[in-house]
């Protein structure tokens, strides 16, 4: 299989509010694709979309190259970490073992433990006594836990130093090296998605802004700084986003090396893509 996760044209509105307006993309095998928007951007309604907790207007979203996810066998398939635990707050970590190794046929408790340990997470005490940071490591160490194929995280490293950060962004890399397996990931912090992502997903308003490999993005996109002038050298088809900074335009451009000799751009980096896209004009 190609795609483990598939989503295509998908429209969502609530009421007179477009949320998702024709979104498209895919999580292929072996990939973290990185999903980039500001809050209210539509990443929630898009997560929800794909898990079946909203119904979608038009479009298909397909997981494992089916569109219904309602069987228990699939649901087993997906890790599943939103930035609000989802857990028992009056359950131990050894009563979550227990009551997981039930729901799960492919409960792996050996890695739970080994997950659990890694964190430094204290079996005995009540989860409702753990920090944001604790219980976001706890909710990925159940999702890493039953042989799942596909993992959709949102804010999974929010509340996290850095240290506690590093050991669990390894522990995604470490995931998808397994065959058949991709992470689908939301996430405020542009050196995480720097560090491990291959692919970026950009949204601004309900809309796909970006849809790149990330080595192609780096490869040949540039931000450049221009005047009103310059701005007309660049072809309309080279412009992905433009912000007008006063009597200055900030320009990402798709083509950097077509660009004029007039024109010198800078490095990009993740948290100044992530900003021009997400702050850009309308086109």
């Amino acid at each position: 299989m190609t795609h483990l996760l598939e989503i295509k044209h998908v429209k969502k509105a609530y009421g007179q509010k477009v949320v998702l307006k024709d979104i498209s993309f895919t999580v292929p095998t072996g990939s973290i694709v990185a999903f980039i928007g500001d809050n209210g951007a539509g990443k929630s309604t898009t997560f929800k979309s794909i898990l079946g907790l909203t119904t979608i207007d038009d479009g298909t979203v397909k997981i494992f190259g089916e569109e219904c996810v309602n069987n228990s066998e699939t649901k087993e398939e997906i890790g599943v970490v939103f930035d609000a635990m989802n857990l028992p707050a009056n359950l131990t970590i050894k009563q979550i073992n227990r009551v997981y190794n039930q729901l799960f046929r492919a409960w792996d408790e050996e890695n739970f433990k080994r997950l659990i340990h890694n964190f430094q997470l204290p079996l005995g005490e009540k989860i409702s006594k753990f920090s944001r940071g604790m219980s976001m490591k706890l909710s990925v160490a159940v999702a890493l836990s039953h042989h799942a194929r596909l993992l959709i995280l949102d804010e999974a490293t929010g509340g996290l130093d850095p240290s506690s950060r590093e050991e669990l962004l390894t522990e995604l890399m470490n995931f998808v090296k397994e065959s058949n397996r991709g992470i689908l990931l939301s996430s405020h912090i542009m050196s995480d998605i720097d560090k491990i992502a291959d692919h970026l997903v950009i949204i601004k308003d309900g809309e796909i802004l970006l849809n790149e490999a990330k080595a192609t993005v780096f490869e040949k996109f540039a931000i450049v700084e221009v005047n009103a002038e310059q701005l007309t050298q660049i072809h309309d088809e080279w412009i992905v986003a433009k912000r007008n900074d006063g009597s200055r335009y900030s320009v990402l451009v798709s083509n950097k090396d077509a660009l004029p000799d007039a024109i010198t751009s800078s490095e990009l980096t993740m948290d100044h893509l992530s900003l021009i896209l997400t702050r850009s004009e309308s086109k």
